[in-house]
């Protein structure tokens, strides 16, 4: 059925269960990772709450395996997720 443009029906997503969020956190672990050690950034559209969260986690999860800080900012339409600037420590010389 056809639908004129302003009155197609909604996209409607459904949750991911635990196993496709555990699968999905492994696998864009991975990912995000890769493009920060290549790229220092990535970036990606996370416009639901649910996928804020689930690239957060990631985030969280790419900073544990680099053993480096990672810091993660959403807008609302995207999320960008990129190394934290370190602070400089007491042995730090200017």
């Amino acid at each position: 059925m056809t639908h004129p443009a302003d009155t197609q029906p909604a996209l409607r997503r459904t949750p991911l269960d635990a196993e496709e969020r555990a699968r999905a956190e492994m696998a864009f672990s991975q990912l995000v990772a890769g493009h920060l050690v290549a790229q220092g950034r990535f970036r990606i559209t996370a416009d639901s709450p649910e996928m804020v969260d689930l690239w957060q986690t990631v985030a969280r999860r790419v900073g544990e395996a680099l053993h480096r800080p990672v810091v993660s900012y959403a807008n609302g339409r995207d999320i960008v997720i990129t190394f934290a600037q370190e602070a400089p420590t007491l042995t730090t010389q200017a």
